[in-house]
């Protein structure tokens, strides 16, 4: 289950939150209690890649290219089946519980949209790269 890590500086406007378990890192931007940007880090140990959603921009995915396809989401999920079939949502659906309700449902909200879409471009990175306070 996820948990923040406090302390991380700001990004005014936004608010940054850091949430963490042994397989995910989220990371929330957050302005005016609104959620502006996340980064849904997952594969932490083997090959990182992340879900990036921007308010303005909308989905972006690095990390595509590598990794078995049960390790990559939304990667092999048929269009008629559920979300949470997918092995690295429903990982999420588990660990997610320990965020609060409104980064919860938003987070989970924007994934399951993005397993339904599939990735509009594909991924420029092998790896996603942090910035250096996601270190």
């Amino acid at each position: 289950m996820m948990k923040e890590i406090f302390g991380v500086a700001d990004d005014p406007p936004a608010r940054r939150r850091w949430f963490h378990d042994d397989y995910f890192d989220l990371f929330v931007w957050q302005a005016e209690g609104e959620i502006t940007l996340f980064q849904l880090c997952y594969g932490l140990h083997t090959s990182e890649r992340a879900l990036v959603w921007d308010r303005r921009r909308g989905f972006f995915h690095d990390g595509l290219a590598s990794g078995a396809p049960h390790e990559v989401l939304a990667d092999r999920l048929a269009a008629d089946a559920p979300p949470s079939a997918d092995p690295v949502i429903a990982r999420f659906q588990d660990a997610a519980r320990g965020l609060p309700d409104d980064i919860r449902l938003m987070v989970s909200t924007r994934v399951f949209e993005y397993a339904k879409k599939g990735p509009a471009t594909t991924a420029r990175r092998r790896t996603f790269r942090r910035a250096a306070w996601q270190l």
